[in-house]
């Protein structure tokens, strides 16, 4: 799978042979025309993509999809091709590690439009998290306008899911079009 970006922290910078936190995660691509299905998270006021973490011995494509539905209530999952990976370092907020290495795989999905009950872990329900078809040059531009005004509350992943969407919005929306 294509390498779309490695991202490195500033603040990561200083923190080189630190204890780090590895961490695999998959995510899904799910587009209908200029729509996208993405999460709503009301504790950052963001929208990112359906996906997260992979399990120890989980085949990545099947966690993935195991993370669409329960985070969306997705059907009929389809994973039509592989899109490319977004990796990054940056400072952890868990007290045993300084830095967290996430390798995020990105897959292009098919589902059936219609959404059905979703399956949140708690941290999710409290984060106010809510599945979404949205159109994407709307939830790029409220990405944007989050990152600009720099909330308190603002998430730490917000950067990488805006630069994904425009990739995708680039990539994937103008060139249907």
């Amino acid at each position: 799978m294509r390498l779309i970006r490695k991202y490195l922290h500033d603040d990561a910078k200083e923190l080189a042979n630190k204890s780090i936190f590895e961490r695999t995660a998959a995510r899904a691509i799910v587009i209908d025309g200029e729509d996208i299905l993405l999460l709503y998270t009301k504790r950052y006021d963001d929208y990112s993509f359906p996906g997260g973490g992979v399990d120890p011995g989980e085949d990545i494509t099947m966690g993935m999809i195991r993370e669409l539905e329960e985070e969306t209530g997705a059907k009929n999952i389809e994973v039509i091709a592989e899109f490319g990976i977004y990796e990054e370092i940056k400072p952890f907020w868990k007290k045993e590690y300084e830095l967290i290495h996430m390798t995020s795989h990105f897959y292009i999905c098919d589902i059936h439009k219609e959404l059905g009950a979703t399956n949140l872990e708690d941290y999710e329900i409290k984060n106010g998290m809510d599945a979404k078809w949205v159109n994407i040059y709307e939830a790029i531009n409220h990405n944007r306008a989050v990152i600009e005004a720099q909330p308190e509350s603002i998430g730490i992943y917000i950067d990488r899911e805006l630069y994904m969407l425009e990739v995708v919005a680039k990539e994937l929306v103008e060139k249907s079009i």
